[in-house]
């Protein structure tokens, strides 16, 4: 059973208010990616896919990716709404994170807009920001929202959430 929703503060966000299917909305907050204190993406150009339960998936534009620390893994999973994804993983000098990050190389007709776009896990790299707030990730291995203290939730993807 899911808890009550919280009801969002000045300035912040429900993810219970967010749509099904997800909406895309452009942002120019400063998002940042750091592994191992090498800065893997920035940009003041990315989309926020916000879907409901979800705190909001940040979708970097390549051209802000320094894809020299990028590989494809083989990992593959499905989306009903956005279709197939592709995974990465993040390499810093010897240390690999598999899975750390994913995109959308042929997405449905509605989610063409995050083509050529990589999001992130901040479950699995060091450091995430939105401006100048660290974020929390999403809790689980499933979801790769970012929350901040502009999202409320409670979020899906901890243990026990699935159902919801």
């Amino acid at each position: 059973m899911r808890p009550e929703r919280t009801e969002p503060g000045p300035g912040q966000e429900s993810v219970w208010d967010y749509p099904r299917p997800p909406a895309i909305v452009p942002t120019t907050s400063l998002v940042r990616v750091v592994h191992r204190g090498v800065t893997i993406a920035s940009s003041t150009r990315t989309l926020r896919v916000l879907e409901t339960s979800q705190p909001p998936a940040f979708y970097v534009p390549r051209d802000d990716v320094d894809l020299s620390h990028l590989f494809k893994t083989r990992s593959r999973t499905y989306c009903e709404w956005k279709g197939a994804a592709t995974y990465w993983a993040v390499q810093v000098d010897d240390d690999v994170v598999m899975d750390a990050a994913w995109s959308y190389e042929s997405p449905n007709r509605a989610f063409v807009a995050i083509a050529h776009h990589v999001a992130f896990y901040a479950q699995k790299l060091d450091e995430c920001w939105v401006d100048d707030e660290r974020v929390q990730p999403n809790p689980g291995s499933f979801y790769g929202g970012w929350i901040t203290s502009a999202v409320v939730g409670p979020f899906k993807g901890a243990h026990g959430t699935l159902d919801w």
